[in-house]
């Protein structure tokens, strides 16, 4: 039996002591990052009753689970829609409809915009990241591929006055996104809320009141 390196024992510990886990698992939510999308968009009541919502890189799905419960709380009889987007498998959640794909390739982009049917999105929503291997000079670019590809969904089909939240990873192109995010919207923030570990470089940059044009 092959035994766990300290680096995995120490994950473990951290994880199962944390308190946002423990708050997941007795709330029944699929993860704790549920709590980090609680405060991102409580703070400035971004959830209004009837809106379509793009949630890419969603799986487990604690994210579409959360905005599914709240936007049913608002008004049940206008539940609008969110579609979630993932490469790795994701149980069913009722209310949402699940792709399947990686969404780097152009077949998985047609098949979102063909389930958006022409539908303009209210919110679009992207904790997408690569599979980190620890070097930065791999990880940063590819995450900062995924975060144009995100952009560049958010510029063709969310609406103006909409709202885009994305995770960023902090180096090499991050200011440069961010300037290009405060061209397309009339505000942008960024933020680390409190369920996100603190040793983790990851932030969240909430783009509010998308422009018709750029700046």
């Amino acid at each position: 039996m092959a035994t766990r390196s300290k680096s995995s024992q120490r994950w473990l510990k951290e994880h199962f002591s944390d308190p946002f886990v423990k708050k997941a698992k007795a709330e029944g939510l699929r993860s704790r990052a549920a709590y980090k999308l609680e405060e991102l968009v409580e703070r400035d009541r971004l959830l209004k009753p009837g809106m379509v919502v793009v949630d890419l890189g969603a799986a487990p799905g604690g994210w579409s689970q959360w905005i599914r419960q709240e936007l049913d709380s608002l008004n049940a009889a206008k539940p609008g829609r969110i579609i979630a987007l993932d490469i790795l498998e994701m149980p069913g959640l009722a209310g949402v409809e699940f792709i399947l794909g990686d969404f780097r390739e152009d077949q998985v982009l047609t098949q979102l915009e063909q389930a958006l049917a022409g539908q303009t999105v209210d919110l679009v929503l992207s904790d997408m990241a690569p599979n980190m291997s620890g070097v930065d000079a791999v990880d940063l670019p590819r995450a900062m591929h995924l975060s144009e590809l995100a952009m560049d969904f958010a510029d063709r089909h969310l609406r103006v006055d909409g709202t885009f939240l994305i995770k960023l990873f902090q180096g090499v192109g991050f200011d440069d996104y961010v300037r290009e995010l405060r061209r397309r919207y009339a505000k942008v923030s960024i933020r680390k809320p409190a369920a996100s570990r603190k040793r983790s470089p990851e932030v969240y940059a909430l783009a509010q009141g998308k422009r018709a044009t750029p700046t």
